[in-house]
């Protein structure tokens, strides 16, 4: 078996009055994402990561933020494309491991949701998403919750 591995990193700045959507669900909160797209900071990560493990380049450059095409998109209409991108050449999805910084708002609560729209936009088991999230004590921009930033490692097998 041949097994590649990629890693992903993203930065959302939070503004009061935008919309805080992370791994494909909408939570409620005064500040949300800025964003070409729909600032989902989570897929983001994730698109990423898979680019990355099929040597593809990355998410900027298949869907640039100078596009009007991608201007407010939904971030799961990206993953899917990347999703295609990489079976193309011939890999599966093994598994995703993310972790997810944010001062405020607690999403514990959110990660089942998180999961369940991820594992069936990849045409996966939930046992294979795996969300974390942690705070940075305060720390930073993301703990002076100025911005949120995601982590995430994906696993591809060859097919």
């Amino acid at each position: 078996m041949h097994f590649r591995v990629g890693f992903g990193y993203d930065v959302h700045q939070l503004k009061i009055g935008e919309d805080l959507i992370i791994g494909g669900v909408k939570i409620n909160h005064n500040k949300g994402t800025v964003g070409h797209s729909d600032g989902d900071v989570l897929i983001h990560a994730i698109c990423d990561a898979f680019l990355g493990a099929a040597n593809l380049r990355d998410i900027g450059f298949h869907f640039p933020d100078t596009s009007e095409e991608y201007k407010n998109i939904d971030s799961k209409i990206l993953l899917k494309e990347v999703l295609n991108l990489v079976t193309q050449k011939g890999y599966s999805l093994s598994n995703i491991d993310s972790t997810i910084c944010l001062q405020k708002p607690k999403i514990a609560e959110f990660i089942p949701e998180m999961k369940e729209v991820l594992s069936k936009l990849l045409k996966t088991d939930t046992e294979n998403v795996s969300i974390k999230a942690t705070t940075t004590e305060k720390l930073g921009f993301v703990g002076k919750e100025d911005g949120v930033s995601v982590y995430a490692v994906v696993l591809i097998e060859k097919q």
